[in-house]
């Protein structure tokens, strides 16, 4: 495909990628594998590093790139840019630091199809999905051209007795943003970047070594758009280096998207080293299914939900609770319109369903069916052994899967599975259903297929997901929303995008002045020094 062709550019020097034409070409795809770099400073630099990460094609297996785990010191000279980098950012005024963002979404939308076929490539996403992760991207660029309004303090004249106070919103420094692999351009260059950038801070990502070449392209177009270098550094490490940032003393806060247990050690550690701390992690979103649902549109909302993405999203919808009344129904038109879905090359537009990540979250996937059926799970519909296209044979494929009679004791149903597969567990009200719901020690998503007002409203009130969907499958809201995680989905104060992310990346200060000239200067200074009103 053309557009994938356009992207290696071997006779520019300062790409995030080499070439060895000597290096041996892989068996699969008959092309040598990209030699990628770590980002510093605006200058991409081959690392010291012995380790490096294959990195795959999922739709074919074949090895595209490699990715190093950078040392110990090319993660500390990431940092030490961004530190010498922020002094200049954060007194370039606001107004001016937006103007980088104007141009850099002005290069995404240029670059939009490029950067599809390079997500669809690196991670399987099919390539309305894969355009999503770059349109997700643009839109918190966007909402961070806002910073001039979202930054502005408060103030007010004469607090007390001839005293102002004027309380600024100010950049903290330094923070260190670690992404996963599930989303490789969204989450970093979405999520964690822009607002950070816009409020003048400085930032060094972790991408995911499985597929970080989104990431990195953009952090080209980043400097492309004016970014002053080591604004943005970009590392791919193990998470022995990534430990650095946790007690690093010039890192001020750290951006986390992951599992529960990594995020609770994010959150307990940066946290105990005095770091402001955002841990998004895992999820096992529920649908409650109402007997008075639209039940061919709720068939159709579960499907894109479960299978969207391949599964692989923390807003996915792996479980299904369904009042008895419609359950064999739902059921049914479930399994018809899954074994419907026509399962191809992520970059190939007439996919229905991508490849997952790579062989290993495959078999994790495949093990978690298997875990099912032992459990006492109704397999409904296999995806262990599907069919795919042509030139697919050594993909990363899991048709999907759907388990039936799913009960609360069977762990395929309580824990995050992360692939196309749905499980369906069957309630005789919407009491107990809601009951079901809120058991999960997760919440980051809760969704209810119903026309009944009276139900949808206490849905919403007592619901203990953070974002709620009322016919709505993925309810995740626009980045000027926020993404709100609750319970063991979410560790931190504040959430990403929205007024949080905004909070997240400054700091208050508060201001109190008065003025002596043509006042009697005071026999004594009060305790409170005039700021007090009684």
């Amino acid at each position: 495909m053309a557009v994938g062709v356009a992207t290696i550019e071997t006779g520019v020097s300062n790409r995030y990628f080499s070439i060895d034409q000597t290096a041996p070409a892989d068996p699969i795809s008959g092309e040598i594998p990209k030699k990628l770099k770590y980002g510093v400073a605006g200058t991409w630099k081959e690392s010291k590093t012995g380790k490096y990460m294959p990195c795959y094609d999922p739709s074919t297996g074949a090895v595209i790139a490699l990715a190093p785990q950078c040392t110990a010191d090319e993660v500390e000279e990431a940092i030490q840019a961004a530190v010498a980098a922020y002094p200049a950012w954060r007194d370039t005024p606001v107004s001016k630091r937006v103007q980088v963002l104007f141009k850099m979404k002005a290069l995404l939308d240029e670059h939009l199809d490029e950067l599809t076929y390079l997500c669809a490539q690196e991670n399987g996403k099919k390539w309305d999905e894969a355009a999503g992760d770059i349109l997700k991207v643009i839109e918190v660029v966007e909402f961070a051209c806002g910073a001039p309004h979202l930054m502005k303090g408060e103030s007010l004249m004469n607090v007390s007795a001839g005293y102002d106070t004027v309380r600024f919103n100010e950049p903290m420094g330094v923070f260190a943003g670690i992404a996963p692999w599930n989303f490789p351009a969204m989450i970093p260059q979405g999520w964690m970047a822009p607002i950070c950038i816009a409020t003048g801070n400085c930032m060094v990502l972790k991408a995911a070594s499985f597929d970080p070449q989104c990431a990195m392209r953009i952090t080209e177009l980043w400097r492309e758009a004016g970014l002053p270098d080591g604004v943005l550094n970009i590392v791919t490490t193990s998470r022995n280096e990534a430990e650095i940032f946790l007690k690093h003393p010039a890192i001020k806060g750290i951006t986390f998207v992951g599992s529960t247990g990594v995020g609770k050690h994010i959150y307990a550690t940066a946290a105990a080293n005095g770091k402001r701390v955002q841990c998004l992690t895992e999820a096992k979103n529920h649908a409650l299914v109402l007997s008075d649902c639209m039940l061919e549109r709720t068939a159709q909302g579960i499907i894109n939900s479960f299978c969207g993405c391949a599964g692989e999203r923390c807003m996915a919808l792996p479980v299904v609770v369904a009042d008895n009344a419609v359950a064999d129904q739902l059921v049914e038109r479930l399994v018809q319109l899954a074994s419907a879905l026509k399962l191809g090359k992520a970059y190939d537009k007439s996919t229905d369903l991508g490849p997952v990540v790579n062989k290993g979250h495959q078999e994790f996937i495949l093990s978690w069916i298997e875990t099912g059926i032992k459990e006492g799970a109704k397999l409904v519909l296999d995806g262990r052994k599907p069919t795919a296209a042509a030139g697919c044979e050594k993909g990363f494929f899991v048709g999907p899967t759907i388990l039936d009679h799913v009960t609360e004791d069977m762990s395929c149903g309580r824990e995050e599975i992360f692939g196309p597969v749905l499980c369906i567990k069957r309630v005789d009200s919407f009491e107990q259903g809601l009951e079901i719901m809120n058991n999960s020690r997760f919440a980051n998503g809760s969704v209810i297929y119903t026309e009944n007002g009276h139900y949808a409203r206490e849905f919403a009130k007592n619901t203990d997901g953070g974002m709620v969907g009322i016919n709505v499958g993925i309810p995740v809201p626009l980045g000027i929303f926020g993404f709100t995680g609750h319970k063991q989905s979410f560790f931190g104060d504040l959430h990403c995008m929205g007024r949080d992310g905004f909070i997240f990346y400054t700091e208050s200060k508060n201001v109190t002045s008065t003025w002596f000239t043509g006042k009697s200067v005071p026999a004594k200074v009060s305790t409170w020094d005039g700021t007090m009103t009684r």
